[in-house]
């Protein structure tokens, strides 16, 4: 059962990603019906560190993303370190971290006002691309981390590490890193366990392993580990599907739980994920099978 909680928005912004027209067009229509409920609404694009500090110049309290899962990652990684909630109306084509439908919004939104809703709060990751003793990129992960192979179709040789202490040596396409929301994203498509979006533990499983450990590690939220390339042309780290980063030979990839916490806000029950997930793998709708 959805709980009320206290309705106390006192700005809600209305985001989109800049390649998506649609959703930017449909942005102005979902601030109108805000506004129509007497909240105070605005709306803007994607576009990191600008987007955070334009959310605090509004004091925001509230964000709505419109577009699909890749959105509301990038939204994710706005929202998470200023402590905003999110939610999603889905304008793609995925829809793992969306909770509104295109056809559902209008008869949904109507409850930040009365207060049916709750929250939910998902855990991130914080990855570190070390090269010698110095950082050479920071990232927040809500889904994963992942290292591989680039371009070169021939495995990797990754040293991991756990806690400081030697784990395995990975003979693999790559390593998935992910947490408990991404075990349905990269982590699922390799074979990996679907976890409790909700849990704090860290997933730690190769791709496509040859005469190597082939199996995920599920780890406590406080383990902390780092994944060494070894050996490998051309390897990568990609965070959450970003563009992904150049790695050399003796470069480290050191991930943890991260400090930040992503809050989604939901209208269903928890049960919902589930019923979703079983839908989405029946009817994948990127393959033009389901709407």
């Amino acid at each position: 059962m959805v709980e009320k909680s206290a309705s106390t928005f006192k700005h809600v912004a209305v985001l989109a990603s800049a390649s998506n027209a649609q959703a930017i067009a449909l942005c102005e229509e979902v601030v109108s019906f805000l506004q129509g409920l007497g909240l105070a609404a605005g709306s803007g694009l994607l576009q990191g560190q600008a987007t955070q500090n334009q959310l605090q110049e509004w004091g925001t309290d509230l964000v709505i993303a419109l577009g699909g899962d890749g959105t509301m990652l990038r939204a994710g990684h706005v929202c998470a370190p200023l402590g905003i909630p999110l939610i999603g109306i889905n304008h793609g084509n995925f829809g793992f971290l969306i909770e509104l439908g295109p056809d559902e919004w209008q008869q949904t939104l109507p409850r930040l006002v009365s207060g049916e809703f709750s929250t939910e709060k998902r855990m991130l990751l914080q990855v570190e691309l070390w090269r010698g003793d110095k950082v050479v990129g920071t990232w927040q992960a809500l889904n994963e981390a992942m290292v591989g192979r680039g371009r070169v179709v021939r495995p990797v040789h990754l040293n991991a590490s756990l806690d400081g202490h030697p784990l395995t040596t990975y003979v693999s396409d790559g390593v998935i890193i992910s947490t408990p929301t991404g075990s349905t994203a990269y982590a699922l498509a390799a074979g990996g366990p679907i976890l409790p979006p909700t849990l704090r533990n860290i997933l730690l499983l190769p791709v496509a392993p040859h005469l190597s450990v082939d199996r995920a590690l599920v780890l406590a939220e406080g383990a902390s580990i780092t994944v060494e390339l070894a050996r490998g042309d051309e390897a990568v780290l990609s965070v959450d599907g970003q563009p992904p980063e150049a790695m050399e030979l003796g470069d480290r990839v050191a991930v943890r739980a991260s400090e930040h916490s992503l809050r989604f806000l939901r209208f269903r029950e928890a049960s919902y994920f589930y019923q979703r997930l079983l839908s989405l793998m029946e009817n994948n709708p990127s393959t033009g099978a389901a709407a």
